[in-house]
């Protein structure tokens, strides 16, 4: 195993974060902006390690090409990294220490989960480049991961439904109809069995959107608890997983019933509902006995330790509307889409973000902020969201969820308003009261009973079949 340029130095200087879907859109955006907002915040000796997931081989050395590239023009242009370094400043000792690995992963199939996953916690990890800006790494050992962030998914959408487009604009106004659209043309029933990937066959399946949106992102941060776990005594915080949900979910578009989000139209709406409830009610006393289950350390080792550790915390984010081409769109309707989300935010939305970059305020923002003030705040218990203002500056913003409100408490409105919450709710939302939590709580509760169970099921499948090959 070769050394690391991070060997020997201490914890607080470096900073260890994964990104699923760190490729392309939202995914890129957060990896070039936590480079950006790391080394203009922390000291000039610490190391940045980006963990970016992509499906591919090919498709993980194109996202470090860029991410390099990004870190190069960043070392060159900034003007706050000059003045912290002074007139001796070298471009090249701020680019040695950023380190761009990748590893691939499919979100859709269970063995790649578990190939990804032993591939960090007990492999090693090679960047190698030619590239004297940067340090090439050869069968490098991450010791651990501070932040992972759920970004990747898949919409399932085939187009714009144009009856609703219009109806959405007419009925609910231009601001509401692109916030929280009802116009994504989508079809139910798609199925996916996760171990072969094949569709339709006469195998288990599971719903191809759920997998992709929450389960594989679940059964994934499971495996990498030991990364994430610190012991009692340690100075580190605990590791950070960090779900991005979207700005759209409300409660008619998740049914218990329909669990894995096969028999509706909205499976992305659905799933990103059902990431709201699992991680707002994680560490509610209905539904702890499951996420400790979850995230006990010692389900990954034959000998249970009996030295006390602190498992990870759960944390909810989402980018507000950004333009990526996860909705398809022809060229032609890509500019004008995007076009009108700029108008949308001209208007006075605060949830327009629009571009990648500054999408991923929020989740970069969870990752980097300090752990003394997040459990201050009772950060957990929040949907934290990227607001923006006319001139797009980004800022993160509490964000109503239905049924939940903004901190899982019946609020006083008169204070919401004084604190300007109200900017940028759901027109029609209904105030959260203490009965509409208790039935929050109680779905919370069931959620995470009912995918810890698909957890365990999935698992044994998985272990069966792969003890038939060998």
């Amino acid at each position: 195993m070769a050394p690391a340029p991070w060997d020997g130095l201490p914890p607080r200087d470096t900073l260890f974060v994964l990104v699923t879907g760190g490729n392309s859109g939202i995914g890129f955006g957060i990896g070039e902006r936590l480079i950006d907002e790391y080394l203009t915040t922390r000291s000039l000796s610490s190391h940045l390690v980006v963990i970016p997931t992509t499906r591919g081989a090919k498709k993980s050395q194109e996202t470090i090409d860029g991410l390099r590239r990004h870190t190069k023009q960043f070392a060159v242009t900034s003007e706050a990294l000059r003045k912290r370094a002074g007139p001796s400043y070298d471009p090249k000792q701020t680019t040695r220490r950023v380190h761009i690995l990748s590893v691939q992963l499919d979100l859709c199939s269970l063995p790649s989960i578990r190939r990804a996953a032993s591939q960090l916690v007990s492999g090693t990890l090679s960047s190698p480049s030619g590239d004297d800006d940067f340090v090439s790494l050869t069968d490098v050992q991450i010791p651990r991961l501070d932040s992972v962030i759920f970004n990747a998914g898949i919409g399932g959408w085939y187009g714009l439904d144009w009856p609703k487009v219009f109806h959405n604009i007419f009925t609910k106004g231009l601001i509401s109809a692109t916030t929280w659209p009802t116009f994504k043309g989508a079809l139910g029933g798609r199925l996916i069995d996760p171990i072969t990937g094949t569709k339709g066959q006469d195998t288990p399946q599971i719903g191809e959107v759920f997998c992709a949106n929450v389960f594989g992102h679940y059964v994934f941060a499971q495996r990498l608890v030991p990364l994430m776990t610190r012991p009692a005594d340690s100075s580190l915080p605990p590791g950070r997983i960090i779900w991005e949900s979207s700005v759209e979910p409300d409660w008619e578009c998740f049914s218990p019933d329909d669990f894995e989000a096969v028999k509706t139209t909205g499976a992305y709406e659905s799933t990103k509902r059902l990431t709201d409830v699992l991680a707002l009610t994680a560490t509610l006393p209905a539904s702890r006995p499951y996420a400790e289950r979850y995230l006990d350390v010692s389900t990954h080792s034959q000998t249970p330790s009996s030295t006390a550790a602190t498992p990870p915390k759960i944390y909810l984010v989402h980018p507000g509307v950004v333009q990526t081409t996860l909705f398809p769109l022809n060229a032609f309707m890509f500019f004008w889409y995007n076009v009108v989300l700029y108008l949308v935010r001209w208007m006075g939305s605060p949830w327009h973000p629009i571009t990648a970059y500054n999408g991923a305020c929020a989740p970069v923002w969870l990752a980097l902020q300090e752990q003394g003030w997040l459990d201050g705040a009772r950060a957990e218990r929040v949907k934290w969201g990227t607001s923006t203002d006319f001139w797009g500056q980004c800022r993160v913003k509490k964000t109503e969820v239905d049924g939940w409100g903004w901190e899982g408490k019946v609020e006083e409105m008169v204070a919401l308003k004084q604190e300007h919450k109200l900017k940028g709710r759901k027109p029609g939302a209904v105030d959260v009261t203490a009965e509409r939590l208790v039935e929050f709580k109680a779905l919370g509760a069931e959620c995470w009973r009912r995918i810890e169970e698909l957890r365990e099921v999935w698992e044994q499948r998985v272990d069966a079949v792969e003890s038939g090959r060998s």
